[in-house]
């Protein structure tokens, strides 16, 4: 750990240990939580900096990074430049005032400022600040004077936020594969279409593209209709005339989960229906909801000889294939990408993204090593997404309720598909 005489240093050991060395003497401290920690320290700089009766300026190693902090002899945290402000925009040198008193126009024959002028001279955005661990509590404790840069935990975190929110020059549709019942295919459309209307703002569908009736319907947040792809199919005339069709029609057949900025196109879910979705009813469905949608997440059903099943394969943009760590569901992953190469997808499967999923808090290691090992042989990527008891019981999902660890896996998972697009 790092140690030096005169001012104090503070090392963070974790979220709720620290060193703190003053004068070269190393003291640990522990505490039940980080704010908790970061009182004990905050303390322990203020003790000195009252015996001194003056400011103290200690360094915060956190990682890789360091941060001053300034304490006074009263506990409060003091100012320092630490966020460099923007360069002020240079303001013209004032005309001659009239006798009224108003700014006399220049006289100078040069060019006079435009709009992009005026535009051009606002204050550049701050850079990022941080909102978490040491940063974000002393942003807290100065009511935001004191601005630090984000640590590497929050660094990373906006940096795969960056990568979800890229801009696209049109619609994208990633298609979510597995042929095995209970693969996570479900819970991982709508996991991603929630990560990506969130962080985008909205714009996204959950495509439930089951030839006959799929769950996905039934675990989204229920809506004042019960209308399925089958009734958009049956009315798509309404949208032919682009003058006059609109993303408020489809609010009749799709079902908002206006909380997640995302919308659920559910599969039939009349048990007494014959109706089916055919190759040539996806392709209808897909070219007018691409006019509305920045972004289509389909799950896909079990039958991958379906002609819609194939079709949606040929339609994507990015193939994510999904699986649990168990030996069923990887082996019909892996049956799964070896028939796609000889119906000719191979380029597909050689950019797909493998999502492997925990089916419980135990993993075994040896197994997800394993398929760790084959699917990045036979495919671009392998993300992991943990284990959650929000996800366990198969009713509409609570994305609320779902963990930090849980949350964070399917930014990674959104932030790498976000990048292949």
């Amino acid at each position: 750990m790092e140690s030096q005489t005169g001012e104090p240093v503070v090392n963070i050991l974790s979220g709720t240990s620290a060193e703190v060395v003053i004068d070269g003497v190393s003291e640990q401290i522990t505490a039940a939580d980080s704010p908790a920690l970061q009182s004990r320290f905050v303390e322990a700089v203020r003790q000195v900096a009252a015996a001194a009766g003056r400011p103290v300026t200690a360094t915060i190693v956190e990682g890789s990074s360091r941060y001053p902090l300034i304490v006074n002899p009263d506990g409060s945290i003091g100012d320092q430049p630490i966020a460099i402000p923007p360069r002020p925009a240079r303001v013209p040198e004032p005309g001659p005032l009239t006798a009224a008193g108003a700014l006399q126009r220049s006289s100078s024959s040069g060019p006079k400022p435009t709009v992009d002028d005026l535009l051009a001279s606002r204050d550049q955005p701050a850079g990022d600040r941080g909102t978490i661990g040491w940063p974000g509590f002393v942003r807290r404790v100065t009511n935001g004077r004191v601005t630090l840069k984000p640590n590497k935990q929050e660094r990373r975190k906006l940096e795969r936020e960056r990568a979800v929110k890229r801009r696209l020059d049109g619609s994208r549709t990633i298609v979510i594969l597995n042929p095995k019942g209970g693969a996570h295919k479900t819970t991982s459309t709508l996991l991603l279409a929630e990560t990506l209307g969130t962080l985008r703002g909205g714009s996204t569908l959950a495509w439930d593209n089951n030839e006959t009736r799929g769950t996905l319907g039934w675990r989204a947040r229920s809506t004042p209709h019960s209308n399925t792809a089958v009734d958009l199919l049956d009315n798509l005339d309404q949208f032919a005339d682009l003058s006059r069709a609109s993303l408020a029609q489809l609010d009749g057949y799709v079902r908002a989960q206006v909380d997640s900025r995302f919308d659920v196109l559910a599969s039939d879910e009349d048990a007494a229906a014959s109706s089916t979705i055919d190759a040539e009813a996806f392709d209808r469905l897909h070219a007018m909801l691409a006019r509305y949608y920045r972004m289509i997440v389909i799950d896909t059903g079990n039958n991958m000889r379906a002609s819609n099943w194939v079709a949606a394969v040929a339609a994507a943009d990015q193939l994510v294939i999904v699986s649990t760590v168990r030996e069923d569901t990887a082996a019909s992953a892996a049956w799964l990408l070896d028939g796609l190469r000889e119906k000719g997808f191979g380029a597909k499967i050689d950019e797909a993204v493998t999502v492997l999923a925990s089916p419980s808090d135990k993993t075994d290691r040896r197994l997800r090593n394993r398929l760790d090992a084959h699917f990045a042989q036979v495919t671009a990527v392998v993300e992991h997404v943990p284990y959650d008891p929000a996800l366990v019981d198969g009713g509409p999902v609570d994305f609320d309720a779902l963990s930090p660890e849980t949350r964070d896996a399917w930014l990674t998972v959104a932030a790498t598909i976000a990048a292949r697009l």
